[in-house]
């Protein structure tokens, strides 16, 4: 903790504010050169003593006086920049912690943002929102709407709209007031809520959506030109289609480049607009007011406000227009995406000031303004201008006509060319100014297009910078000090150019239709998942929603998409899902709190809960692992066998004891490595670590405190310990006694031996730097298993172990984990020895010549990696082993059949053997063993009934075994093997010696031999005597576990 506080002295006595001058004040530096400067502080002044002069200072603060730091925002920012309270170590008095480590805690993952223009929630929010709802429906569909609908209809469809986008804008208020929100507007919401599994699909959507959207509207602004031209008798080439491609792209371009150049034009254009869409609204209202200026006005459907008109508007007309049978839902579908500008603050809420703030506030009042424009728009072109008029001129005489003969449209052969059926233009013609009307409907369907020109690129921006899909990233790249996507607006105009080239505004709508109304779904469903589950970070300022009623807008969305077109609905769901599936399958390494991690939580508990009050049954027993491997990367085949049994469905516990007492900082990282080592093998399991025990302490701990509830491990598995022989007496007695310990808390043992041993940890030190420690129930070490680091002639092999350099590749820390993890049936680097020394001995086996290099050095041997992935490989076709001695509940021989049922083992066969109780009733013996096989509904291959166990051993066998104990034979009694237990156990020790025999000569092929465990009587075997035992059963033999159950059935024959 030096440097951080340091004791200054003053020399005056006198006493000032209750403090004496002369005591030892503390005073407490700035932390760093970056943070004086960010005070205003130059780096070179002295540390602030807080004394002005000798006679005189000032309080002391509490920064002097502790190392506590007080509640500040800055303590809670994601920044690098950012202040950081000490950490626990710190004031707890940790001396492990330097100050690099200081440092290093203090940065963190989140880059600092750029920072770039800030927009108000009037600027920000207000305008683009209204200029995103007033698009090309207000001036080019609105009157083509109350003609179908009628005004009534007309109003329900705004009004189902209004209700589908107000309740979604409390929803999104609601989960924007709940925290920063930064850039990507909709992707962020529900990215942050729900995860980007959801976040991503329905950014990718939205974004989508948005380009059409901008095509749409400079489509309609092109439909608008081309009218004008018409009028006029002018055209540019075909006055159609062409010309719409035409001009729609350079408009496109136009505005492409507007967006570019900053927020700033972007938003004096957008003032410029939304004042010219104003002026045209009031300018139709007035001129509806005035009424008809002209007998062609009349003739054309004009004719003034009229009780009559208004009755016969109100009424439906559904008629076959645009390709198709007009009815409710193909009109709301048309309408509905010119009430969908309701997300254009949330799009760029990355340039607000105070997005929470600014959203609700300015979303909910231009949806207010802009419904009720539409309600009006509706009510008086539905008011003052007839469905059909024939525009003949003779039909007014001196200013007098008939309704009724102007709307007969059988003088003009059945057709009429006015009217608010017939005509786009009736909102020119009812203006008080036609000319303001084309202003408006054009700048409408320019700002609307220009506002979805900018969000996009944001949002694709946005999605580059989390990495969700990795095509996005080259699109996301910001430029200048705003971070403008200069790219992102390259790949935006294609997408709106694309659809621009369709050229037909009423078969682009539906689409946008339903893609929004997926996005308001899911903001809806968001909030309503959030309040319901109410995670504790679940704390929006913005009170008015409701759980309830966010559903009901989660429904309505779904339903109108339905309605509107079920296949068009099926498709977007398809695209959905399929995005959706991409980023799960691709699992991005994100953690942002989402509320389905609080769902999973709280799912978890319960079921952990409903668990612990069900009473176990045998016919839902699984064996749940506790497996004694230490890190899991030095013992990688005792970790796949322990995985093999569980797979999926059962739990499995890597326990790693530590007899060092580590640091919280050693602690993490240890039980992190061992984590990433278990998710690049694929391996699902939990890393369980107890340091400062010994190893039997240890693993006491362990078998009483890991799992909860019935998530509890009811299996342990450990390692052989080959080097028993040779290890200190209190680490044999240890191991032992570790043993007595499962069985006293009822758990089943099972201890695995492979030749070479499990233990590869002085492999995995040197390849991942990771603190080995600890004393841990697998072997020692093992001569057989030597890595070799030094030159080597190196030949490259099409290899994808490690030709490249570590910087290259930043996710490979762990190389030995590279390794183990790559199917050893590959061809990798391959060093080869002395040709001389091959040539001296041309037996040699050909497998220690090749050997697998990882990216630093590290040389492992083709026996050595075989044997580290030896219960991880396909295996070849042969014999499962099964040695069912005694009856311990069944676990032995559930355990293999586990195994011969993976898909790795699928070509090896069950061959059971077991013991015969009478010699002469052989026969029955064996019918009663296969029925009771049968009921299990264990296959098997083979029965074999073992009848000459009780016979002696041969005097080979006897010596082998002499020779293993005599070092222990009258050694102390903690560690020794006496004369009175050697005699009374002779007989259970020829078992075992006879029993090896029969293993050599039945089961010395197999692949894997399963068989019951002795039984270490609690105070009636020694240590030495008991492993003396299982080395002569598993020697020269291959793959060995010796099984024991706890004695409880874990099989039954009942249904």
């Amino acid at each position: 903790m030096e440097g951080r506080f340091k004791v200054s002295s003053v020399e005056s006595e006198c006493k000032k504010n209750g403090i004496h001058m002369g005591a030892n004040i503390i005073t407490r530096p700035l932390r760093n050169s970056a943070e004086t400067v960010e005070r205003g502080v130059s780096s070179n002044a002295q540390s602030d003593t807080w004394l002005h002069d000798a006679g005189w200072r000032r309080k002391r603060s509490l920064a002097q006086l502790t190392r506590e730091a007080l509640p500040r925002m800055e303590n809670y920012r994601n920044s690098k920049r950012a202040l950081k309270r000490p950490s626990l170590g710190e004031l707890h008095g940790d001396h492990l912690i330097t100050e690099e480590d200081e440092k290093n805690q203090r940065d963190t993952k989140s880059p600092t943002p750029t920072v770039g223009i800030k927009l108000g929630w009037i600027q920000g929010v207000l305008i683009p929102c209204l200029l995103n709802i007033w698009g090309v429906m207000l001036f080019l569909r609105i009157s083509w709407v109350v003609s179908q609908a009628g005004i009534g209809l007309s109003l329900v469809i705004i009004a189902i709209s209004a209700v589908v986008c107000v309740i979604t804008t409390l929803s999104m208020s609601a989960i924007c007031t709940n925290g920063e929100v930064k850039g990507g507007g909709i992707y962020y919401i529900i990215s942050r809520s729900l995860g980007p599994e959801f976040g991503a699909s329905v950014g990718i959507i939205f974004a989508f959506a948005n380009a059409v959207a901008a095509s749409m509207n400079t489509i309609g602004f092109c439909d608008s030109l081309n009218d004008l031209l018409r009028t006029n008798g002018l055209k540019i080439i075909d006055s159609g289609v062409s010309d719409v491609r035409l001009v729609g792209t350079i408009a496109l371009i136009v505005m492409c480049i507007i967006c570019a150049i900053g927020m700033d034009w972007e938003s004096k254009a957008q003032n410029f607009l939304i004042a010219i869409i104003v002026a045209a609204m009031v300018d139709f209202i007035v001129g509806t007011i005035i009424g008809p200026k002209s007998t062609e006005e009349i003739t054309q459907g004009f004719v003034g406000f009229s009780s009559t008109i208004f009755s016969e508007n109100f009424r439906p007309d559904f008629r076959y227009s645009e390709g198709l049978n007009q009815d409710f839902f193909s009109v709301f579908a048309i309408f509905f995406p010119s009430v969908t500008g309701i997300q254009a603050g949330a799009n760029i809420s990355g340039d607000l000031k105070d997005p929470a703030s600014a959203i609700p506030k300015g979303t909910l009042l231009s949806l207010l303004i802009s419904m009720l424009s539409y309600a009006l728009m509706v009510l008086f072109s539905g008011g003052g201008a007839l469905r059909d008029a024939n525009g003949i001129a003779s039909i007014v005489v001196n200013g007098t006509y008939n309704i009724s003969e102007i709307s007969d449209c059988t003088y003009t052969n059945g057709t009429c060319k006015y009217g608010l059926h017939n005509s786009y233009s009736v909102m020119q013609l009812m203006s008080g100014w036609g000319p303001l009307i084309y202003g408006g409907c054009w700048a409408a369907t320019l700002s609307t297009a220009l506002t979805n020109l900018l969000s996009v690129p944001r949002l694709i921006q946005a999605l580059g910078v989390d990495r969700i899909y990795p095509g996005l990233i080259f699109f996301s790249k910001p430029y200048g000090k705003h971070g403008e996507p200069y790219r992102g607006y390259v790949l935006t105009f294609l997408v709106s150019l694309l659809f621009l080239l369709i050229a037909d505004l009423n078969t682009i709508a539906p689409l946008i239709s339903n893609f929004y109304l997926t996005s308001y779904a899911l903001i809806n469903f968001c909030t309503f998942h959030a309040a319901l589950v109410r995670p504790l970070g679940w704390r929006p300022t913005f009170r008015y929603y409701n759980v309830w009623l966010s559903l009901l807008g989660f429904l309505m969305c779904v339903a109108i998409m339905l309605l509107i077109s079920w296949i068009m609905s099926l498709v977007t769901f398809a695209i959905f899902f399929t995005l959706y599936l991409i980023v799960h399958y691709r699992k991005p390494d994100v953690n942002w709190g989402s509320s389905t991690q609080a769902q999973m939580y709280k799912t978890a508990l319960s079921s952990a809960h409903n668990l612990a009050r069900t009473g176990e049954h045998v016919k839902n027993y699984w064996p749940q692992l506790l497996v004694l491997a230490g890190t899991p990367q030095t013992r990688p085949a005792l970790v796949d066998l322990g995985y093999l049994i569980t797979k999926a469905g059962s739990l499995m516990i890597v326990g790693d004891i530590t007899e060092k007492k580590l640091s919280y900082k050693e602690q993490s990282a240890r039980i992190r490595s061992g984590d990433e080592w278990l998710r690049g093998r694929k391996v699902r399991a939990f890393c369980s670590a107890v340091n400062g025990f010994s190893f039997e302490l240890g693993a006491r701990a362990l078998m009483q405190a890991a799992g909860v509830g019935r998530l509890a491990p009811n299996v342990l598995l450990m390692g052989y310990k080959s080097d028993w022989t040779t290890a200190p007496a209190n680490d044999l007695v240890s191991y032992f006694n570790v043993l007595h310990t499962a069985f006293e808390n009822r758990l089943a043992v099972a201890i695995v031996r492979v030749a070479g041993g499990l233990d590869h940890g002085t492999a995995a030190e040197e390849a991942t730097a990771t603190p080995a420690g600890g004393h841990t129930a697998t072997s020692s070490g093992s001569g057989e298993l030597r890595v070799r680091r030094g030159p080597s002639n190196i030949m490259h092999a099409d290899s994808d172990l490690d030709i490249r350099s570590p910087d290259s590749h930043p996710t490979s820390r762990n190389n030995l984990t590279g390794l183990i993890n790559t199917p050893i049936s590959r061809s990798y680097t391959i060093s080869e020895k002395d040709t001389k020394e091959k040539k001296k001995d041309k037996k040699m086996d050909f497998h220690r010549q090749i050997v697998y290099k990882t990216s630093n050095g590290l040389e492992i041997s083709k026996d050595q990696l075989s044997q580290m992935s030896i219960f991880q490989k396909k295996q070849e076709s042969g014999t499962l082993d099964v040695w069912w001695l005694y009856d311990d509940g069944g676990l032995t021989i559930l355990l293999p059949y586990i195994i011969s049922q993976r898909s790795s083992w699928a070509n090896c066969k069950l061959r059971i053997f077991a013991l015969a109780n009478r010699r002469h009733e052989m026969e029955l013996e064996e019918r009663n063993m296969a029925n009771l096989l049968s009921k299990f509904r264990i296959d098997y291959s083979s029965l074999t009934m073992v009848q000459d166990i009780t016979e002696a051993p041969q005097e080979d066998t006897k010596r082998m075994f002499d020779e293993i104990i005599k070092k222990f034979v009258g050694e102390n009694e903690e560690c020794g093997i006496n004369e009175t237990e050697l005699l009374t156990l002779a007989e259970k020790t020829n078992r075992q010696l006879r029993l090896r025999e029969l293993l050599l000569a039945n089961s010395k092929e197999a692949r894997l031999v399963v068989m019951s465990l002795p039984m270490p009587r609690k105070g009636s075997v020694s240590a030495p005597l008991y492993m003396a035992w299982l080395e002569m059963l598993s020697r020269d033999l291959p793959p060995v576990l010796y099984v024991r159950g706890n004695h409880t059935s874990v099989l039954t024959f009942y249904s």
